[in-house]
This record gives C-alpha cells, sequence and structure tokens, in this order.
C-alpha cells in the first residue's frame, strides 16, 4: 500500500531490518488513517506543509496525522481537526543523560535530570522530556534544534520558539524502556485514546477537542 517514494526511501536503508521497519511504520499510518477516512490506505498521499512537515493532500487535509519510532516501535498520531505530533523514545542504556541535558535542554531541566544518580533514573527522565519537546516541535512543523530549550517539564501547555506558538502536550503510557508524549496546536484540552499493538507498538492516538 506504499507509494512510490516511500517504496524507494524504505529501500534507501540497505538493510532489512531498517527497511522492515520503515515499511511497518508508514504502512500502520496509512491504515489508521484510511480508517479515520473511511477510505483505501494506498490511496491516501502527503505533501510537504508550511514548514515541510507532511500533510495529507486534499481532499483529506482535514485529517492530521504524525509519525514516530524508536528502538523496534512505533506510534501514529491522528487528530480530526488540529495538527498533531507524537513522539517515542526509547531509554539508552549508557546514555550520559546528564551532559546531554546540560547541553540541550534549560537549567531548571537539566538540573532535574542530573538530580538523581542512578543512571536508568536520568536516562529514564531525559526521555521523558525528549519526547515532550519532540512531540510539540513535531505538531508545530518546526526544527527540533532550536526548541529543545523550550521549557516542558510539568507543563500542559508549551509555548514553542520556532514558529512561535502554543501547545498542549500530553505523556502517553508506553511499554517499559520507553517515553512517548503526544501534542496538539493551540492550547484547548483533548481526549488521548491510545491502543497498544502486537510486537511494533503502533499506538493509535486520536486526539480530539473536548
Amino acid at each position: 500500500m506504499l507509494d512510490a517514494s516511500e517504496r524507494a526511501r524504505a529501500a534507501a536503508f540497505g538493510n532489512p531490518r531498517g527497511q522492515h521497519r520503515f515499511t511497518i511504520a508508514h504502512g500502520a499510518l496509512r491504515i489508521l488513517a484510511g480508517r479515520e477516512l473511511r477510505t483505501r490506505p494506498a490511496a491516501l498521499t502527503w505533501i510537504p506543509g508550511r514548514y515541510a512537515k507532511p500533510e495529507l493532500a486534499p481532499p483529506w487535509s482535514g485529517l492530521h496525522t504524525s509519525l514516530s519510532h524508536s528502538g523496534d516501535l512505533i506510534a501514529v498520531a491522528i487528530s480530526t481537526d488540529r495538527p498533531v505530533g507524537v513522539d517515542i523514545q526509547h531509554l539508552v542504556p549508557g546514555l550520559d543523560a546528564a551532559v546531554l541535558s546540560a547541553r540541550f535542554f534549560p537549567p531548571d531541566e537539566a538540573g532535574y535530570v542530573a538530580a538523581v544518580r542512578d543512571p536508568s533514573a536520568r536516562a529514564d527522565r531525559f526521555a521523558h522530556l525528549w519526547a515532550r519537546k519532540e512531540a510539540v516541535v513535531k505538531a508545530a512543523g518546526g526544527r527540533l534544534w532550536p526548541n529543545l530549550r523550550i521549557a516542558v517539564r510539568s507543563r500542559d501547555v508549551v509555548s514553542c520558539a520556532e514558529p512561535a506558538s502554543s501547545h498542549r502536550v500530553a505523556d502517553v503510557t508506553a511499554p517499559a524502556s520507553f517515553r512517548a508524549a503526544v501534542s496538539l496546536t493551540g492550547a484547548a484540552p483533548f481526549v488521548v485514546e491510545a491502543v497498544g499493538g502486537h510486537d511494533a507498538l503502533s499506538c493509535d492516538l486520536a486526539a480530539e477537542q473536548l
């Protein structure tokens, strides 16, 4: 059900594992979006949006989607009326989370990560904050690096730096050793319905405004 561009991108990985992961991720996105739109998954087309974020082409442009993968898991987010971003992060063993947080995060968040001595706890806090930041950036359609210093800890509404905009973000329950978050453009609350798949995690995050 993938289009020619997606098949070419899958083949470019050059290894079966990468090709398999890409194919499942993009196939899951098509299946879930097609289910919501009541159309064939293979008929859907994505085009670059205002900030190069992939957007569904007309006549399906009213549905917003986002895709993330880390380790052997994927997450797909679908929103019926607002731009959406989703991110899932695998906790990396041996990651020097304190050093990375000091480099990329604001001082308060860097201190939060460094405050625990256990390396696994540091990695958990780092992945938690990173997933929230990347979910916001994906909803905004901006670049990650200019936005890593935005504050996301213990905040429901986050101000994105580039492009300047407000987004509501929420944590999503993920399997052990993973952290995930979803974000929608605007400050209005939303409801997250998370559905876990088998083997590769396919999180259908249907976010609708209350």
